[in-house]
Protein backbone atom coordinates (compact mmCIF):
# COMPACT_ATOMS: atom_id res chain seq x y z
CA UNK A 1 0.00 0.00 0.00
CA UNK A 2 1.32 3.62 -0.80
CA UNK A 3 0.42 6.64 1.60
CA UNK A 4 -0.06 10.10 0.55
CA UNK A 5 -1.12 13.25 2.56
CA UNK A 6 -4.52 13.95 1.33
CA UNK A 7 -7.59 11.57 -0.16
CA UNK A 8 -6.89 9.72 -3.12
CA UNK A 9 -9.96 10.07 -5.45
CA UNK A 10 -9.11 7.87 -8.65
CA UNK A 11 -6.36 5.10 -9.74
CA UNK A 12 -5.26 4.16 -13.13
CA UNK A 13 -3.13 1.76 -14.10
CA UNK A 14 -0.15 1.97 -16.72
CA UNK A 15 -0.71 0.13 -19.82
CA UNK A 16 2.85 -0.06 -20.57
CA UNK A 17 4.71 -1.34 -17.33
CA UNK A 18 3.00 -3.48 -14.77
CA UNK A 19 3.90 -2.88 -11.83
CA UNK A 20 3.15 1.44 -12.71
CA UNK A 21 -0.11 3.14 -11.34
CA UNK A 22 -1.32 6.66 -11.19
CA UNK A 23 -3.13 8.03 -8.47
CA UNK A 24 -4.75 11.73 -8.00
CA UNK A 25 -5.83 13.49 -5.26
CA UNK A 26 -7.67 16.33 -3.10
CA UNK A 27 -4.56 18.00 -3.43
CA UNK A 28 -4.51 18.67 -7.08
CA UNK A 29 -1.69 16.42 -7.48
CA UNK A 30 -1.17 13.07 -9.84
CA UNK A 31 1.22 10.37 -8.24
CA UNK A 32 2.88 7.97 -9.89
CA UNK A 33 4.03 4.90 -8.00
CA UNK A 34 5.93 1.44 -8.72
CA UNK A 35 5.13 -1.25 -6.93
CA UNK A 36 8.89 -2.23 -7.40
CA UNK A 37 9.77 0.90 -5.43
CA UNK A 38 7.28 1.00 -2.53
CA UNK A 39 9.66 4.11 -1.01
CA UNK A 40 7.49 6.78 -2.27
CA UNK A 41 5.93 8.23 -5.17
CA UNK A 42 8.18 8.35 -8.42
CA UNK A 43 6.99 11.34 -9.66
CA UNK A 44 4.28 14.08 -8.48
CA UNK A 45 2.52 16.51 -11.17
CA UNK A 46 1.44 19.27 -9.18
CA UNK A 47 -1.07 22.13 -11.30
CA UNK A 48 -4.27 21.61 -11.05
CA UNK A 49 -5.53 23.98 -8.33
CA UNK A 50 -8.57 22.31 -7.17
CA UNK A 51 -9.40 18.27 -6.40
CA UNK A 52 -7.96 16.18 -9.66
CA UNK A 53 -10.68 13.77 -9.52
CA UNK A 54 -10.22 11.49 -12.19
CA UNK A 55 -7.17 10.37 -14.00
CA UNK A 56 -7.20 7.65 -16.87
CA UNK A 57 -4.35 5.68 -19.18
CA UNK A 58 -4.89 5.87 -22.81
CA UNK A 59 -6.09 2.67 -24.07
CA UNK A 60 -4.68 2.47 -27.49
CA UNK A 61 -2.11 1.15 -28.72
CA UNK A 62 0.70 3.82 -30.38
CA UNK A 63 0.21 6.00 -27.62
CA UNK A 64 1.44 6.69 -23.82
CA UNK A 65 -1.23 9.08 -22.61
CA UNK A 66 -3.00 10.12 -19.30
CA UNK A 67 -5.81 12.59 -18.67
CA UNK A 68 -6.89 14.29 -15.54
CA UNK A 69 -9.82 16.19 -14.37
CA UNK A 70 -10.36 18.08 -11.91
CA UNK A 71 -12.83 20.35 -9.75
CA UNK A 72 -10.95 22.99 -10.97
CA UNK A 73 -13.24 22.60 -14.42
CA UNK A 74 -10.05 21.58 -16.30
CA UNK A 75 -8.99 18.35 -18.31
CA UNK A 76 -5.08 18.23 -18.54
CA UNK A 77 -2.85 15.67 -20.81
CA UNK A 78 0.11 14.48 -19.38
CA UNK A 79 2.73 11.81 -20.92
CA UNK A 80 4.27 10.29 -18.15
CA UNK A 81 7.61 10.61 -19.12
CA UNK A 82 7.29 14.43 -19.03
CA UNK A 83 7.51 16.39 -16.01
CA UNK A 84 5.11 18.75 -16.80
CA UNK A 85 1.27 18.83 -18.66
CA UNK A 86 1.19 18.48 -22.13
CA UNK A 87 -1.92 20.38 -22.90
CA UNK A 88 -4.99 21.96 -20.95
CA UNK A 89 -8.58 21.43 -22.14
CA UNK A 90 -11.32 24.23 -20.81
CA UNK A 91 -14.69 24.48 -21.16
CA UNK A 92 -16.92 22.93 -18.70
CA UNK A 93 -18.76 25.52 -15.92
CA UNK A 94 -18.72 22.74 -13.04
CA UNK A 95 -16.32 20.42 -11.67
CA UNK A 96 -15.32 17.60 -13.54
CA UNK A 97 -15.89 14.64 -12.36
CA UNK A 98 -14.57 11.79 -14.54
CA UNK A 99 -12.55 11.84 -17.43
CA UNK A 100 -12.20 8.33 -19.99
CA UNK A 101 -10.31 7.46 -22.90
CA UNK A 102 -12.22 6.05 -25.64
CA UNK A 103 -10.86 2.24 -26.03
CA UNK A 104 -11.45 2.75 -30.02
CA UNK A 105 -10.10 5.97 -31.20
CA UNK A 106 -6.22 7.20 -30.11
CA UNK A 107 -6.27 11.05 -29.02
CA UNK A 108 -10.31 11.20 -27.51
CA UNK A 109 -11.63 11.21 -24.45
CA UNK A 110 -14.91 12.12 -23.13
CA UNK A 111 -15.30 14.11 -19.40
CA UNK A 112 -18.74 14.20 -17.10
CA UNK A 113 -19.63 17.33 -15.03
CA UNK A 114 -21.43 19.21 -12.62
CA UNK A 115 -22.49 21.44 -15.74
CA UNK A 116 -24.64 18.75 -16.65
CA UNK A 117 -22.87 17.83 -19.87
CA UNK A 118 -20.81 15.48 -21.21
CA UNK A 119 -17.93 16.54 -23.48
CA UNK A 120 -15.76 14.63 -26.14
CA UNK A 121 -12.39 16.22 -26.80
CA UNK A 122 -9.64 15.43 -29.26
CA UNK A 123 -5.86 15.85 -27.98
CA UNK A 124 -4.89 17.26 -31.44
CA UNK A 125 -7.33 20.54 -30.81
CA UNK A 126 -7.60 22.08 -27.83
CA UNK A 127 -11.01 23.16 -28.09
CA UNK A 128 -13.97 20.68 -27.42
CA UNK A 129 -15.89 18.48 -29.85
CA UNK A 130 -18.94 17.35 -28.50
CA UNK A 131 -21.02 18.99 -26.17
CA UNK A 132 -24.02 16.58 -24.76
CA UNK A 133 -26.75 18.15 -22.50
CA UNK A 134 -26.79 14.10 -21.04
CA UNK A 135 -29.06 15.33 -17.68
CA UNK A 136 -30.75 18.54 -15.41
CA UNK A 137 -28.46 17.63 -12.37
CA UNK A 138 -24.80 16.66 -12.22
CA UNK A 139 -23.39 14.29 -14.60
CA UNK A 140 -20.58 11.94 -12.19
CA UNK A 141 -19.37 9.22 -14.30
CA UNK A 142 -18.97 8.22 -17.74
CA UNK A 143 -17.94 5.56 -19.88
CA UNK A 144 -17.19 4.13 -23.47
CA UNK A 145 -18.96 0.74 -24.85
CA UNK A 146 -16.03 -1.61 -25.95
CA UNK A 147 -17.98 -2.82 -29.01
CA UNK A 148 -19.13 0.37 -30.15
CA UNK A 149 -17.06 3.74 -30.96
CA UNK A 150 -20.11 5.71 -30.76
CA UNK A 151 -21.83 4.92 -27.76
CA UNK A 152 -21.05 6.03 -24.51
CA UNK A 153 -23.19 5.96 -21.42
CA UNK A 154 -23.45 8.90 -18.32
CA UNK A 155 -24.84 8.17 -15.04
CA UNK A 156 -26.16 10.89 -13.00
CA UNK A 157 -27.23 12.55 -9.58
CA UNK A 158 -30.82 12.29 -11.01
CA UNK A 159 -30.54 8.36 -10.61
CA UNK A 160 -30.75 7.12 -14.39
CA UNK A 161 -28.10 5.88 -16.56
CA UNK A 162 -28.22 7.29 -20.13
CA UNK A 163 -26.91 5.77 -23.64
CA UNK A 164 -25.60 8.35 -25.93
CA UNK A 165 -24.84 7.71 -29.70
CA UNK A 166 -22.36 10.03 -31.17
CA UNK A 167 -23.56 10.76 -34.53
CA UNK A 168 -27.32 11.91 -33.20
CA UNK A 169 -27.17 13.24 -29.61
CA UNK A 170 -30.79 15.20 -29.68
CA UNK A 171 -32.09 11.77 -27.65
CA UNK A 172 -30.51 8.73 -25.72
CA UNK A 173 -29.94 5.68 -27.23
CA UNK A 174 -31.42 4.20 -23.84
CA UNK A 175 -32.70 5.30 -20.17
CA UNK A 176 -32.19 3.36 -17.47
CA UNK A 177 -34.09 3.51 -13.91
CA UNK A 178 -34.26 1.85 -10.84
CA UNK A 179 -31.32 3.38 -8.40
CA UNK A 180 -32.59 5.60 -5.75
CA UNK A 181 -30.18 8.16 -4.94
CA UNK A 182 -26.70 9.44 -7.46
CA UNK A 183 -25.11 7.15 -9.53
CA UNK A 184 -21.12 7.57 -8.51
CA UNK A 185 -20.01 4.88 -11.39
CA UNK A 186 -20.59 3.29 -14.54
CA UNK A 187 -18.86 0.49 -16.32
CA UNK A 188 -19.74 -0.95 -19.67
CA UNK A 189 -18.67 -4.78 -19.59
CA UNK A 190 -15.47 -5.80 -21.52
CA UNK A 191 -16.86 -8.94 -22.84
CA UNK A 192 -20.81 -8.21 -23.42
CA UNK A 193 -21.94 -5.30 -26.05
CA UNK A 194 -25.11 -4.40 -24.07
CA UNK A 195 -23.94 -5.25 -20.62
CA UNK A 196 -22.74 -2.44 -17.60
CA UNK A 197 -22.96 -2.10 -14.26
CA UNK A 198 -23.53 0.66 -12.14
CA UNK A 199 -23.31 1.73 -8.43
CA UNK A 200 -24.57 4.42 -6.18
CA UNK A 201 -25.44 6.96 -3.02
CA UNK A 202 -27.94 4.05 -2.57
CA UNK A 203 -25.63 1.54 -1.53
CA UNK A 204 -26.45 -1.17 -4.31
CA UNK A 205 -24.03 -2.01 -7.51
CA UNK A 206 -26.39 -2.97 -10.65
CA UNK A 207 -26.06 -4.91 -13.62
CA UNK A 208 -27.76 -3.45 -16.81
CA UNK A 209 -28.70 -5.22 -20.13
CA UNK A 210 -30.23 -2.15 -21.94
CA UNK A 211 -31.01 -4.37 -25.08
CA UNK A 212 -33.40 -6.35 -22.97
CA UNK A 213 -37.28 -5.20 -22.38
CA UNK A 214 -36.79 -5.54 -18.67
CA UNK A 215 -33.13 -4.25 -18.32
CA UNK A 216 -32.24 -4.92 -15.30
CA UNK A 217 -30.37 -7.69 -14.63
CA UNK A 218 -29.91 -7.78 -10.98
CA UNK A 219 -28.96 -6.11 -7.98
CA UNK A 220 -26.52 -6.28 -5.43
CA UNK A 221 -26.97 -4.84 -2.41
CA UNK A 222 -23.76 -6.64 -0.01
CA UNK A 223 -22.59 -2.76 0.69
CA UNK A 224 -23.39 -0.70 3.90
CA UNK A 225 -22.54 2.73 2.73
CA UNK A 226 -22.20 4.81 -0.03
CA UNK A 227 -20.56 2.30 -2.94
CA UNK A 228 -18.20 5.23 -4.74
CA UNK A 229 -16.56 2.99 -7.48
CA UNK A 230 -16.44 -0.27 -9.46
CA UNK A 231 -14.47 -2.14 -12.04
CA UNK A 232 -14.85 -4.88 -14.24
CA UNK A 233 -11.75 -7.66 -14.70
CA UNK A 234 -10.83 -8.07 -18.19
CA UNK A 235 -9.54 -11.44 -17.32
CA UNK A 236 -12.74 -13.00 -15.60
CA UNK A 237 -16.10 -12.53 -17.08
CA UNK A 238 -17.75 -12.95 -14.37
CA UNK A 239 -15.39 -11.18 -12.11
CA UNK A 240 -16.42 -7.21 -10.58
Amino acid sequence: SFDWNDGLFDVTWSENNENVLITCSGDGSLQIWDMAKTKGPLQVYKEHTLEAYSVDWSQTRGEQLVVSGSWDQTAKLWDPAVGKSLCTFKGHEGVIYSTIWSPHIPGCFASASGDQTLRIWDVKTPGVKLVIPAHQAEVLSCDWCKYDENLLVTGAVDCSLKGWDLRNIRQPVFILLGHTYAIRRVKFSPFHATILASCSYDFTVRFWDFSRPNPLLETVEHHTEFTCGLDLSLHNRGQV
